[in-house]
């Protein structure tokens, strides 16, 4: 059936209502960034007269097929350059002053979009009398890469056009969300993978003050940025598989979006991010942590125990497991650091999947969370720390504890048909998701997680560091990084994109 006909500061849209959830879908919050304003910052939506229809979801983001995203329920399908629609889920457009949460998805910065069925907010409006908003914004080449450095003024800000969007987004909540039901003065904003460093990025970015009040980060934290040399390198490859020359750079305006998103296949794995501009973002996130940027905002961090697994579960170089071929991927990937790393993981350690798996999850997940963490905790901020250890069955168990397990169980989408094929349909699956869904649903609307449901979760602090263990039984937990920790402590590495990545 409709949902009420809701007027925003732009014009009409019409929604409808399911199972008594009332859900308004591609709504644009912005231009259409196409043409002239490719590159270039968001613009506010050009009115329209009339009732919009926004019963189904706007067109994604141009983007390079990629299996693994296939497998997490992120189908590249309905693709166009004019991406930038929201979407949302809201229990009544009363009048009411509801918290809201606003949700960025993940996908390397190259991939993803807010409609991908895992992210069906009618869950925590229906549960939590929440709003819930879903977005899209610009991936890989078109909202990460950076031509400050070749094109000059023009191009300032290209290499943040992704964050520009997200934060026109939240511009656009702020304005409009009081019509669907939503406090514009109580959002949380939370996302997973590159969406949770994304949401690090926002709490960095001195634009963005007011337009959010709580985050959560999952399984990302504040490291992956890139600074203007490297994001420059990577503009001049991605010029030279274009068949660009730096004198050419005004005829990416001719090339074909489609060409555009795959350029970003000529480098390496999630090579293109948020760039420390001096605009957008004038400092590393990390530094800006330190000196206070998330002051008063209550922070919600974790990851999952086996997050590295899901990128090596389906590898041929782990399933073969030939000893030169794996001790030579160790090598290659921990370059910068072999010296030290071989002294500390040879035998009796083997080259194996599960040592790489363990490291990988460190330096790329764990690590920079427990430094975030433990940032705001030493500036006496809110801070809730979490890790999901919660195996799935799928696979004959061997995706264990992995990226983006988290991600059903937090949303409730267990029943979505495609889910089973990462959890696998064991006992117990939505008891757990029940658990994490209310705590979720708690730290939106109070800044603490604790609820019914959970046993007394602490806040964390640099000398207990209590975790909550989300798994079969649930429980708080101190400093269970201890170990790991102590190990990677001696290990000096880099507080940028340039140390490993997933």
């Amino acid at each position: 059936m409709p949902a009420p006909i809701i007027e925003t500061v732009y014009g009409k849209v019409q929604g409808y209502e399911k199972n008594g959830v009332q859900i308004w879908k591609g709504i644009p919050y912005a231009k259409p960034p196409v043409g002239p304003l490719r590159f270039l910052p968001p613009q506010p939506p050009k009115p329209w007269t009339g009732v919009k229809d926004c019963t189904q979801f706007g067109p994604i983001p141009w983007q390079p097929s990629v299996e693994l995203m296939n497998f997490l329920d992120n189908p590249n399908e309905n693709m166009s350059e004019d991406c930038l629609y929201l979407n949302i889920w809201s229990p009544d457009a009363d009048g009411g002053r509801r918290p809201v949460m606003v949700w960025i998805h993940g996908g390397a910065f190259a991939n993803g979009a807010g409609s991908s069925p895992s992210y069906d907010g009618a869950a925590f409006a229906k549960n939590g009398d929440v709003v819930v908003v879903t977005i899209n914004y610009r991936l890989g080449a078109l909202g990460f890469l950076h031509l400050a450095e070749i094109g000059g003024e023009d191009y300032r800000t290209s290499g943040n056009c992704g964050i520009l969007d997200q934060i026109a987004a939240l511009k656009w909540v702020k304005e409009n969300i009081a019509a669907f039901g939503g406090d514009p003065g109580r959002v949380t904003i939370f996302g997973e993978s590159a969406g949770a460093m994304s949401v690090a990025t926002l709490l960095a970015a001195p634009s963005t003050k007011g337009l959010f009040h709580q985050a959560i980060l999952e399984s990302g934290a504040a490291n992956f940025v890139a600074t203007p040399e490297r994001a420059t390198k990577n503009a001049l490859r991605i010029l030279d598989a274009l068949g660009l020359e730096k004198a050419e750079i005004s005829k990416l305006q001719e090339i074909p979006a489609k060409q555009l998103a795959e350029a970003v296949n000529s480098l390496p794995f999630m090579s293109l991010l948020p760039v420390i501009d001096g605009v957008v973002l004038p400092k590393h996130p990390e530094a800006a942590f330190k000196e206070g940027c998330a002051k008063d905002i209550p922070v919600l961090i974790g990851t999952n125990k086996d997050e590295y697994r899901l990128f090596t579960a389906f590898d041929p170089v782990w399933q073969k497991q030939d000893p030169q071929e794996t001790a030579a991927v160790f090598q290659k990937t921990f370059a910068k650091y072999w010296d030290t790393l071989s002294a500390m993981i040879t035998n009796p350690s083997p080259f194996n999947q599960e040592l790489y798996d363990r490291i990988m999850t460190y330096f790329v997940f764990t690590g920079p969370a427990l430094r975030l963490a433990d940032t705001q905790a030493s500036l006496r901020e809110q801070v809730w720390m979490y890790r999901f250890d919660w195996e799935s069955t799928a696979y004959g168990g061997m995706l264990r504890s992995c990226h983006a397990l988290e991600i059903p169980f937090v949303w409730n989408t267990l029943q979505q048909p495609s889910t089973k094929k990462l959890t696998g349909e064991s006992l117990g699956r939505q008891a757990l998701a029940d658990r994490m869904h209310l705590a979720w649903i708690a730290f939106a609307k109070t800044g603490n997680p604790n609820n019914r449901l959970l046993p007394d979760w602490p806040a964390y602090d640099t000398g207990t560091r209590a975790t909550m263990i989300f798994d079969r039984i649930c429980k708080a937990v101190n400093d269970p990084h201890s170990k790991e920790r102590a190990v990677w402590s001696s290990v000096r590495y880099l507080e940028s994109e340039e140390q490993v990545r997933p």
